[in-house]
């Protein structure tokens, strides 16, 4: 088995753009191989990978994700382009379906034939990367005689976001990996089972690093509530297993209950979903997920009651946690 790349989701959160450059330029010494972004409804998932870029030839920097339908495939090219210019070599773009509060709650698109519109706009990007002029009518869009004005010497790669088997065997096919989101360690056997053996398995993983599990717990319930109840993610843990456990939570959410949904999710399923404890045993269990059949962990700090700054330092696979202090996130040995 070789060595498991180990990523970082940047921007932290509520920690402004700029205040993040010594940390990202520090990444490298700890450890960290890789910064990935997300894009909801906070930074877009360009703008700090072309900061990381230039503080930090070292790192891998990779979007988890992109949704395929909030841009018009000629920008979304552009975009990845530009990112592929700044690091040859070093980006990856992930792309997804997202959800339709994201796609047409928040930017007016219709969440039309997601898995479709992903696969369209992956055959787009392909084809548009290689320098082709495209005048293509697609299944979910058509476009006419666009071609890029700077093809990236090296293209990037693509990864899919894929909870379930129709889109892990999209990403196996024809992109070169796959994103995977809120699961367990013991989920990924399932999950690789149904990408194959050869492509890229990146998956996010949630981790609240405090040794107060009941404030992690409640932290990771809210959490839980906000994914889980987005119907792609209640369908992969109805495929993963969780139906009976999750059952109550659905119902009180579509009932309206939104205190009751947080407090019907079982502690077994938030401990299997979201990485608490102190550092050690943190690192610990990303590690499984690497073991597990994850090529790529990239972690998502929970901020609790420690310092986002001094977290990073201690989950990297170099960390040095011996004066981690909980309530403060203390100052590590050596850094």
């Amino acid at each position: 088995m070789t060595e498991p790349r180990w990523g970082l989701t940047l921007p932290l959160v509520g920690v402004p753009l700029a205040d993040h450059r010594d940390l990202v330029r520090e990444l490298p010494a700890l450890g960290w191989t890789d910064v990935w972004t997300a894009e909801t409804a906070g930074t877009d998932a360009f703008t700090p990978l072309a900061l990381a870029a230039e503080w930090e030839p070292r790192l891998r920097l990779g979007t988890a994700i992109v949704p395929a339908q909030t841009r018009g495939p000629g920008l979304l090219a552009m975009s990845a382009a530009t990112l592929a210019e700044l690091a040859p070599g070093r980006f990856v773009l992930g792309i997804g379906a997202s959800s339709p509060v994201i796609v047409t709650n928040w930017n007016a698109v219709p969440f039309d034939r997601p898995f479709q519109r992903v696969r369209d706009a992956l055959r787009f990007l392909r084809a548009t990367f290689a320098g082709t002029k495209v005048d293509e009518q697609y299944e979910t869009f058509a476009v006419r005689r666009f071609r890029l004005e700077r093809v990236p010497a090296t293209p990037p790669r693509i990864v899919l976001a894929a909870l379930r088997p129709g889109m892990l065997r999209l990403a196996a096919r024809e992109a070169d990996g796959a994103i995977t989101n809120w699961l367990s360690a013991a989920d990924v056997p399932k999950v690789r089972a149904a990408l194959g053996d050869g492509p890229e398995l990146v998956a996010r993983v949630f981790v609240c690093p405090t040794e107060n599990a009941d404030l992690a717990r409640t932290v990771g319930r809210h959490l839980i509530t906000s994914y889980l109840t987005v119907p792609a993610y209640a369908e992969f843990h109805r495929w993963l297993g969780r139906g009976k456990a999750l059952r109550e939570m659905w119902e009180r959410w579509a009932a309206g209950d939104r205190h009751g949904a947080a407090a019907a999710v079982p502690e077994e399923v938030v401990d299997d979903l979201l990485v608490h404890g102190d550092p050690v045993s943190c690192r610990r269990r990303v590690r499984e997920y690497a073991e597990s059949g994850v090529d790529t962990p990239v972690v998502m700090i929970v901020p609790a009651d420690t310092d986002q700054f001094h977290a990073v330092r201690a989950l990297s696979p170099d960390g040095a946690p011996s004066t981690w202090h909980p309530a403060t996130g203390g100052e590590l040995a050596g850094r």
